[in-house]
């Protein structure tokens, strides 16, 4: 995961266990500011040591618990991510990116996911949808939890409402061209379309 998580918190110095609430919320900005770096360089392990300190500060800032879910998700550690995003939907319920982040935990690694985290992770993703149609990324991530289930009609549907969102999508066209070839074969092929087109989810 990458760019669903905020990176333009404010900078500031540091404060002590015995700082005031202003100094805290500026010690607790700036960590914030530090770590969501660190997640623009795929840099997790590092991130999360902050922002465990800046969550410590800001114990119900929404961007600060977005960013600690995605440092855990980015470490394949899903359910630590889970109550921290599923906290930051009671903080924040209209933010789309929190329902996506939470989708993202819930679901896992596609290839391992059963069919309640499958479940789980749609729901989140529809959420996100409900909120806000455009959500980036959330019509390919369904499209690719449909494809698994063997879903083709509700993946294909996903997989064009990507394209309308992002005409630029070469992933979702990639799978589009996939599901055809599946109908006409009418099995499925043993491979993806191309090398450089996987089922990993994309970021939110």
């Amino acid at each position: 995961m990458a760019s669903s998580f905020p990176s333009d918190a404010r900078a500031g110095g540091s404060a002590g266990s015995s700082a005031g609430p202003e100094e805290r919320r500026r010690r607790g900005q700036e960590l914030l500011a530090a770590g969501a770096r660190l997640l623009s360089q795929r840099r997790p392990g590092e991130a999360l040591a902050v922002l465990l300190e800046a969550a410590r500060l800001l114990p119900d800032d929404v961007d600060v618990a977005i960013n600690l879910g995605g440092a855990y998700i980015l470490q394949h550690r899903y359910r630590q991510a889970v109550p921290i995003l599923e906290r930051a939907t009671e903080l924040a319920p209209e933010n789309p990116m929190v329902w996506v982040n939470l989708a993202a935990a819930y679901l896992g690694r596609l290839e391992t996911s059963g069919p309640q985290h499958q479940r789980r992770a749609i729901a989140a993703y529809e959420r996100a949808l409900a909120l806000d149609p455009k959500t980036p990324n959330v019509h390919y991530n369904l499209g690719l939890i449909y494809k698994d289930q063997g879903a083709w009609e509700r993946a294909r549907a996903c997989f064009q409402q990507a394209l309308e969102v992002d005409p630029g999508d070469r992933d979702a066209r990639r799978w589009l061209d996939w599901l055809a070839r599946v109908e006409a074969s009418e099995q499925k092929p043993a491979s993806p379309p191309s090398p450089d087109s996987t089922a990993a989810a994309k970021d939110g």
